[in-house]
């Protein structure tokens, strides 16, 4: 267990390299296994973790360039734990259900060498090894949308990674100031995250040239802020992802929609909330403001759109703000409730982005003006799609009712009409959601393709069961999940009222009887 960390980064890597010399045959069945093994690695870390230990856990830490700081130096808590599991089920899910024609080993390959990437981020605890796993997961996507994708492909990869890029450009301005400042004020170089929560940053405004300028808090903050809000992505970023979506292949928008994205909203959580609480703090309300516009205008977009595919990326964007507007709670429950909204959002959005590609394997055309009446020819289909409806709507005892509870429920703590506004996501879900269930699934069958339609098959049904079961479960129990996320974001919360140096953020960012007793 001393090196398991490390096994799950590098297992896949090694994996995708041999991968090159399997053949195009063996192809799938040398990916399942790989990826099947990568999974039963994370659920061997979950068995071996402490939920009790807010701390990180499985430290692995070798100094790689010692005069600059940079080390490899990875751990995991309760915080990432369950994003590594979930990428690496998604990541075995999605090889499972690959419908894809041509050059199937190189599509293979490269999702290997992209769940390397995604473990990587989550694991990576300096921030120089962080920001290259996180740009190294541009380029396996980049090749996923760009050469199975759509016929606006490159128009589509290309936007999504100018659009990512500066944002991560930004962000490398952010991490190289920091480490200077932290330089500056310890006289050695160091990219250790957890050296730079040591790290109390000013917030009093400065002067220069006679001007007041915002805090160095403030700067940083939003060179961060940035890089991950764009990953999000947050409004009015949010324009890279439609295209993405629509363009991608089905793997391709079930990893972006479950993974990729929560590598921004992660981000928040890892960097922002620990390293700037005040600045935080003092932009609770223009954050939230963009969160309600992403969940009120996404979601009336995503009502208004006549293909499927579409109408599941818009809402993907809605539900994102959710788990934004429960980050920037500065409590435990709203923390703790977007952590598990990532989770969910992963599970149902991914999904859905499944079972419309099993639509479209078969009649090539999402638009649902095409469909209705679906559940009398295709049923089990048809119920699957209905459960994945329903906790996307955040239906009680589904997985998509705890997270986005904990999280309006966290935020109405600090500003109750904004939250009200961020709680019609509920409503405006129901809409867009049943609206598309009705056009595709119910009254009658118009298109005569459409009646000789086959249900799900064993390779399908493979790949969505598994889904299906853990929306029910989690729904239902969340506690195994909720409890390790819960004792680590109580941490969180303790270290930032304590890092925190104006009055309003301490009193902001609350502090509970259990979280002042949290070590």
């Amino acid at each position: 267990m001393e090196n398991i960390l490390s096994l799950l980064i590098f297992f896949p890597l090694v994996a995708a390299i041999f991968g090159f010399f399997v053949n195009e045959k063996s192809a799938r069945v040398y990916g399942i296994t790989v990826a099947a093994i990568e999974f039963l690695l994370s659920l061997v870390l979950w068995a071996n973790f402490d939920s009790s230990n807010p701390g990180m856990q499985f430290v692995e830490k070798i100094d790689l360039i010692p005069s600059f700081g940079i080390s490899y130096y990875l751990g995991v808590d309760g915080i990432s734990l369950f994003i590594i599991i979930m990428a690496t089920l998604m990541t075995l899910l999605g090889i499972i259900g690959l419908s894809v024609k041509h050059h199937l080993k190189n599509m293979i390959v490269t999702l290997l060498f992209l769940e390397v990437a995604m473990i990587g981020v989550f694991e990576a605890l300096d921030v120089i090894l962080f920001y290259i796993f996180w740009e190294f997961s541009l380029v396996p996507m980049l090749y996923i949308i760009g050469a199975w994708g759509g016929e606006k492909r490159l128009y589509a990869s290309i936007k999504f990674f100018i659009y990512t890029f500066a944002g991560s450009l930004i962000m490398l301005v952010g991490i190289l100031f920091f480490a200077y400042l932290y330089y500056k004020s310890t006289g050695h170089w160091s990219f250790a995250l957890t050296d730079w929560y040591a790290m109390k940053l000013p917030f009093e405004e400065q002067k220069w040239l006679g001007l007041s300028m915002p805090s160095i808090q403030t700067w940083l903050f939003w060179a961060f802020f940035i890089g991950f809000a764009i990953k999000v992505p947050m409004f009015p970023f949010h324009t890279w992802l439609p295209y993405a979506h629509g363009q991608a292949p089905t793997v391709g928008s079930v990893i972006l929609a479950a993974v990729l994205l929560k590598m921004g909203s992660y981000g928040f959580v890892r960097f922002s909330l620990p390293l700037f609480p005040d600045a935080s703090v003092a932009y609770i309300v223009p954050i939230a403001i963009i969160a309600i516009i992403m969940i009120i205008y996404t979601a009336m977009v995503a009502y208004a759109q006549k293909d499927m595919k579409q109408v599941v990326a818009y809402s993907s964007i809605s539900h994102m703000g959710v788990i934004v507007l429960g980050t920037f709670a500065m409590n435990v429950e709203g923390i703790a409730g977007s952590i598990f909204q990532m989770l969910s959002h992963g599970i149902v959005s991914g999904a859905l982005f499944m079972l419309v590609g099993v639509i479209y394997d078969r009649r090539h055309t999402k638009l649902m003006s095409e469909f209705g009446g679906l559940a009398r020819v295709m049923p089990t289909y048809a119920t699957i799609f209905g459960i994945m409806t329903m906790a996307s709507v955040g239906l009680p005892l589904t997985i998509g009712f705890i997270g986005e509870y904990l999280s309006l429920a966290g935020f109405y703590k600090i500003h109750p009409i904004l939250t009200i506004l961020g709680g019609t996501s509920i409503i405006f879900g129901a809409v867009y959601m049943l609206s598309l269930l009705k056009k595709s699934f119910f009254g009658p069958i118009t298109k005569e393709e459409n009646k000789k339609l086959k249900d799900l098959d064993k390779k399908e049904l493979f790949a969505l069961v598994p889904l299906v079961a853990i929306v029910i479960w989690l729904g239902v129990y969340p506690k195994p999940v909720l409890s390790p996320i819960n004792t680590s974001t109580k941490a969180l919360v303790k270290f930032m009222h304590d890092k925190a140096q104006t009055k309003e953020a301490k009193s902001i960012i609350y502090v509970s009887k259990d979280t002042k007793g949290a070590k």
